[in-house]
């Protein structure tokens, strides 16, 4: 009795043991295995099995820029590899296109987009044995080669990156917004198109042309032309530089009676139009005493036209001298 109760219990423990393995093994293969990713800085390749390997997880990879736009000369890059400090760059694109990173030499990049650039640089690490599995981003602090260059009336002229999909109206906002002397349309001539400017209305309120906030590209060239403006001084209530729409329309009645009308001093007999052609200034009198009692025809004024009404106690006013008045003169908008 003695010895069956001894088979017993240790039948008993070895069915136990058993119990315990197979939960073990049953555990293990249920259990997900970690991937590892093997890193190595600067491994020697003579000898790779020397080389140290560490569990680590790959960062996710950051947006180093917008994909669409491609590098160019000029332009500030950063550029970064995952847990290689060494290699951390800040550089511009040169003349040729290259740019010059620690190890890998120069590496051309114009004309590449950013993801591009990453790549090229990670097949050089890896094909030169300087860095295992590197992963590699690239940031571009200041595009100098992918901008439109604003000119004509705004407040800042100058090359402003165009990333992304821009307009028109953004790009003069970043250029500070037109100029109080802005006439109403913009000229823009594309990069591949170089001969064939494209005119665009616009207005000081967006919703009266809500189809000229067109697209702007890389490489686009944008001029804000300046409006026509008349000019009225002398004896007149309120000299004033007339702002006109392009294209707009002024006779000389209308110019008098938006500045306000002539003053007592007024010698309506001396009046004159003040125009600049291709041999300088000439000067046309006005009938303006007529003009104003209806008994002659209106007249109409041009682009840049100074309408002058001298005084009657100083017969010494010159053209050169309606010429200074009209530079001191404030600027007023008038709608066609």
């Amino acid at each position: 009795m003695r010895i069956f109760f001894q088979r017993a219990s240790g039948y008993r423990a070895v069915g136990l043991c058993c119990l315990v393995f197979c939960a073990a093994q049953a555990l293990a293969q249920t259990s997900p295995h970690p991937t590892s990713v093997t890193t190595g800085v600067f491994p020697d390749s003579t000898n790779t099995a020397s080389v140290a390997t560490t569990a680590k997880t790959v960062p996710t990879r950051l947006d180093g820029g917008n994909s669409t736009v491609r590098l160019g000369a000029g332009d500030l890059v950063e550029v970064s590899v995952y847990d290689v400090p060494e290699m951390d760059t800040k550089t511009r694109v040169s003349n040729n296109g290259d740019i010059y990173l620690p190890l890998v030499d120069y590496v051309h990049v114009d004309g590449l987009t950013v993801d591009e650039a990453e790549s090229v640089i990670e097949k050089r690490l890896e094909k030169g044995d300087y860095v295992r599995n590197p992963h590699v981003q690239l940031f571009v602090q200041e595009y100098a080669s992918e901008g439109a260059n604003v000119m004509g009336e705004v407040n800042k002229p100058g090359i402003y990156p165009v990333l992304g999909e821009q307009t028109l109206l953004t790009v003069i906002s970043a250029a500070g917004g037109f100029t109080d002397r802005a006439g109403t349309s913009v000229f823009i001539t594309h990069r591949d198109q170089p001969g064939t400017p494209i005119t665009v209305p616009i207005s000081l309120n967006p919703q009266e042309h809500p189809d000229s906030n067109v697209p702007v590209y890389s490489g686009d060239t944008i001029v804000v032309r300046r409006a026509d403006i008349i000019y009225v001084v002398g004896e007149v209530g309120h000299p004033s530089g007339l702002v006109m729409g392009d294209g707009g329309r002024m006779s000389v009645l209308q110019a008098i009676a938006l500045s306000g009308g002539t003053t007592s001093n007024a010698r309506l007999g001396g009046a004159r139009i003040i125009r600049k052609g291709p041999t300088g200034l000439t000067e046309l009198p006005v009938p303006l005493k007529n003009l104003l009692r209806a008994k002659a025809t209106d007249i109409p004024l041009e682009a840049n036209d100074i309408l002058f009404v001298p005084s009657g106690r100083n017969l010494g006013h010159t053209a050169e001298s309606a010429l200074q008045m009209a530079t001191s003169a404030s600027l007023l908008m008038v709608r066609p």
